[in-house]
């Protein structure tokens, strides 16, 4: 603690159960604390059901922040974030699913907004490090700071940190990480928090009923409006149906095809130019390789060829690969096929418990 008591921590404060405990965790290691809330957008802008419990950057969110950093005696600070978050998270949102891709904002808002944008703002307020409610680890291996996989597997979120600035590692603190969720809960209750027993938040924050067709008929209704009826083919290219356009799906969706064959068939590509789905079996859904865009590296420790774990969804496990360089493209080789790999979603690479880094899948 003694080296702790001159150096300020900006804590990211949602009002939820986990950024309260961070801050409260960030104090008994002896850090001065500022909490700053985060806004990102306005529900109105969005639409979709408000569930206030597990929502983010509403009123009650806010105040439910600013409570909490009041009785642990922290100056509590509400800053706008909305013009950089519709710029580079929301917008690509809907450019994404608009090129027939499933994007992963989550991915997007930790590396723009909660770390780059976080970090500036740690700069202006004289802070020396920034913390957030994130289950994982950052750790010092061979004098590198990396980050680790959360002791809670259940709860582990490096898989959405791969793509946060890796200058940024070393002014990091996830003060979670050690923690599973039970005791997140239990040091809420020795606390006297209100949000102890607050339920999860598992859709993405601006699409707050889950509905992504029904966001982007608010959000972009004329680009939405424009995508007509199309083609449903199968592998041969043979068409077996009509669909309402393409932005109703997702590769290995299964529902909303309106077809009846025998077995079920599911989305196997989305070709957004001519307006096409593809369909298949779900046997022709596994994939040995896919490329890799957008590659950002956390670690020093990266040569080619090698030997890695990759995790291409957010619930999934973690896969063995091999990785190459073939014309200056990342490929990915799978040691055995994985279920539909998705273009525009994260594969992040991983040494064990080590997170090496990340990028956006690519299917050609």
């Amino acid at each position: 603690m003694e080296n702790n008591k001159n150096k300020t921590v900006l804590v990211a404060m949602s009002g939820g159960v986990d950024s309260s405990v961070a801050l409260i965790n960030i104090l008994k290691m002896g850090y001065n604390a500022i909490g700053v809330t985060m806004k990102l957008w306005e529900y109105k802008d969005v639409g979709g059901t408000v569930i206030d419990e597990s929502s983010c950057c509403g009123i009650d969110e806010i105040n439910a922040a600013k409570l909490v950093c009041d009785r642990m005696n922290v100056p509590h600070y509400t800053i706008d974030f909305q013009q950089i978050f519709k710029e580079q998270v929301i917008d690509n949102f809907a450019d994404e699913y608009l090129k027939g891709r499933t994007p992963n904002p989550c991915v997007r808002c930790n590396s723009f907004v909660k770390w780059d944008a976080f970090i500036d703002q740690a700069d202006s307020l004289g802070a020396d490090y920034i913390a957030t409610g994130h289950y994982a680890i950052v750790a010092d291996i061979d004098g590198e700071k990396v980050i680790k996989r959360a002791k809670d597997n259940n709860k582990d979120q490096s898989y959405v940190l791969w793509g946060i600035p890796s200058d940024t590692i070393s002014r990091t603190i996830l003060p979670l990480g050690d923690l599973t969720k039970p005791e997140v809960r239990d040091i809420a209750r020795e606390n006297n928090l209100d949000n102890a027993e607050a339920p999860e938040s598992m859709e993405i924050c601006f699409v707050a009923d889950n509905n992504y067709k029904r966001f982007l008929r608010k959000y972009v209704p004329e680009k939405m409006e424009a995508v007509p009826e199309g083609i449903i083919e199968d592998e041969s290219g043979k068409k077996v149906g009509v669909h309402p356009g393409y932005t109703h799906y997702t590769v290995g969706q299964r529902k909303g095809l309106r077809l009846s064959y025998p077995e079920p068939r599911y989305v196997k590509k989305i070709d957004s130019k001519s307006n096409r789905i593809v369909i298949s079996k779900k046997e022709s859904l596994y994939s040995d390789t896919c490329y890799v865009s957008d590659i950002n590296w956390l670690t020093n420790y990266i040569n080619f060829p090698m030997k890695i774990q990759c995790q291409i969804r957010y619930n999934s496990k973690p896969h063995n690969a091999h990785c190459t360089m073939v014309k200056d493209r990342l490929k990915v080789t799978f040691n055995h096929p994985q279920l539909a790999v998705t273009p525009g979603q994260s594969i992040v690479f991983f040494n064990n418990d080590i997170l090496l880094g990340g990028g956006v899948i690519e299917i050609e």
